[in-house]
């Protein structure tokens, strides 16, 4: 554990103490994303785009439809 993090883990403040617990139970995943310089953003934007779509179109068309708009819009707006 990290020296800030073995100081303030028996803090009164109840969101740094759930911060710091946070850390500790995912910290290879911290470690790691403070290492290495790779994100999945690009992915996550798509799929947060996708959702979007899928929204605006619920109950309108298929699944052709949805896949056709998601072409188009990667070929008309990138």
């Amino acid at each position: 554990m990290i020296r800030w993090m073995k100081k303030y883990c028996k803090t009164k403040v109840n969101m740094l103490k759930t911060f710091i617990t946070g850390i500790r139970m995912d910290y290879n995943a911290v470690k790691n994303t403070i290492k290495y310089n790779v994100t999945n953003g690009i992915t996550e934007g798509f799929v947060n785009k996708l959702k979007v779509v899928k929204r605006v179109m619920y109950g309108r068309a298929g699944l052709e439809l949805l896949k056709r708009k998601m072409i188009m819009e990667k070929i008309l707006f990138n």
